[in-house]
């Protein structure tokens, strides 16, 4: 394919430090890693989410937190383990199997700021749908003592240690072979404009290459980012999510209402971006970022393990809803979807075919650089207006845990396992062990574990918004202070 030279490529332009620079970088790089830890330590079925030395400091006690937390008897070492490694890695090396055997749709991307344009095999839903019916058929003929599922949920640690040695490794890879990178772009490689600040660890945590790929034997050409971008982390989280349903069946007899609308929402959000695939190739992760420890972290840590911390809890309390509040969570849900949905395809649609029936009659304003920018229908009324519907799905993953905590109470009488209780305890039966689940003093602390999705959410994307801004004033200049002044709100029209 022949390619466009310029005699300055854009992409090498770097526009200066993002995430608060080196130290913002060296304190998400090790900080998110240890919250993670935290979380699962201290929102745990052993002793209670938050345990009770969280409640009470005072108490605190090395060897009690090690005892409530569930300190591997191990020492450090038990954080990880081989076997464990090896069944991980398997499971990667599934997923890049299924992309190469099954069929799939061939895009190409958006144009390179050096010229050219990357090709790209989409069969992410077609690959899932296969994992998700070999895990249907082996809970079909095993239930929840399923092997996958058991797995899971009791190697959750050791599972969560080699995702983050794999995301470490493959940041360094990345990085490394980031100065193969020769201009010309004679192999469409470019790096990314904020990726070369000259600062080698802040480069290594944005991602110094826009496009990374590499040839593997037999699977044939990968492009890292966008692999990773859609899996394996949206599909472990949702694999995750049936792990607890599977769990919670497993300890109590019965599954809630509360665990399965979770489940599904999230199930049915992954899919839509799925199904929705091509779609990705027009966002700021695709386009504009580079790939380095700040994504591959998520690929394969932040979304598997955070994004399903409220099925994690009501795997332990099995809150139920009701019929009503069920209905009021789908509501919700439905609201945020119609316009997270209709948003992004009303921008796709404009994008790849302007005479569209359905968006022709959208006004527009023309930048210097040949861009069109919306001023009518959704994106008149806000810039960003597709974030606040999906702010609002946010709402419907956390709400069903309810106001949530919990404290584990050990006993050696044997109640009747799966019984609740009138003040809303539940009780099950280990095999010398009973205990008891009760809210007690923990009740509203749990609200920060299951509740963080949606803060941690709207950060998000308040900074994502940020970022996008100041790109577009880079891109765009005194175009976008024109088109500013007509859409005035960013995110949620008449406040923000």
């Amino acid at each position: 394919m022949a390619t466009k030279r310029l005699d300055k490529p854009k992409a090498l332009e770097s526009h200066g430090y993002e995430f608060g620079g080196p130290l913002g970088a060296f304190g998400i790089t090790f900080g998110l890693p240890i919250l993670c830890y935290l979380a699962t330590f201290i929102c745990n079925d052993i002793a209670g989410c938050p345990t009770p030395s969280a409640l009470s400091p005072s108490t605190l006690s090395i060897e009690t937190l090690k005892r409530e937390v569930g300190w591997p008897a191990d020492g450090i070492w038990g954080l990880a383990s081989w076997d464990v490694t090896f069944k991980v890695l398997g499971y990667h090396a599934l997923t890049l199997i299924l992309h190469r055997v099954l069929p799939g749709e061939h895009v190409e991307g958006t144009e390179l700021r050096s010229g050219g344009r990357l090709k790209y095999k989409f069969n992410t839903f077609s690959s899932t749908m296969t994992t998700f019916a070999i895990c249907a058929a082996g809970t079909i003929a095993q239930g929840a003592d399923f092997p996958v599922w058991t797995f899971m949920y009791d190697n959750y640690l050791q599972i969560l240690t080699t995702e983050l040695i794999i995301a470490y490794i493959v940041a360094c890879f990345v990085y490394i072979r980031s100065f193969q990178v020769k201009p010309g772009n004679a192999e469409l490689r470019e790096l990314a404009a904020g990726g070369h600040s000259g600062n080698m660890f802040y480069d290594w945590f944005i991602g110094r290459e826009l496009n990374p790929r590499v040839t593997i034997p037999f699977i044939g050409e990968i492009d890292i980012k966008e692999f990773l971008e859609l899996r394996p982390g949206l599909m472990g989280w949702i694999l995750y999510d049936f792990a607890f349903i599977a769990h919670q069946y497993k300890t109590y007899g019965f599954v809630t209402d509360s665990i399965l609308i979770i489940s599904a929402l999230q199930a049915f959000y992954v899919l839509d971006s799925y199904w929705m695939e091509s779609s990705i190739l027009t966002t700021m992760d695709i386009t504009t970022d580079g790939f380095g420890f700040m994504l591959a972290f998520a690929d394969f840590v932040w979304e598997p393990f955070v994004y399903s911390w409220q099925a994690r809890y009501l795997a332990v309390y099995p809150l139920s809803l009701g019929p009503a509040a069920s209905v009021g969570v789908f509501f919700v849900q439905a609201v945020g979807y119609y316009i997270f949905r209709s948003s992004n395809n009303e921008k796709n649609r404009f994008r790849t075919n302007p005479k569209d029936p359905r968006v022709a009659h959208l006004k527009y304003i023309e930048t210097k650089s040949g861009s069109k920018l919306l001023i009518s229908g959704w994106w008149g009324t806000a810039r960003h207006i597709n974030y606040l519907g999906d702010w609002i799905m946010a709402w419907t993953w956390c709400l069903p845990t309810g106001i949530a905590g919990y404290l584990v109470q050990h006993s050696s009488v044997a109640p009747t396992s799966g019984q609740s209780v009138a003040d809303g305890s539940f009780v099950f039966n280990g095999p010398s062990v009973h205990s008891t689940v009760v809210q007690g003093a923990a009740r509203g602390y749990g609200m920060i574990f299951s509740y963080f999705y949606v803060v941690y959410f709207g950060v998000l994307l308040i900074h994502r918004e940020l970022r996008d801004e100041a790109k577009c004033v880079r891109k765009y200049g005194d175009d976008w202070k024109r088109y500013s002044k007509i859409v005035k709100y960013k995110i949620i029209p008449g406040i923000y």
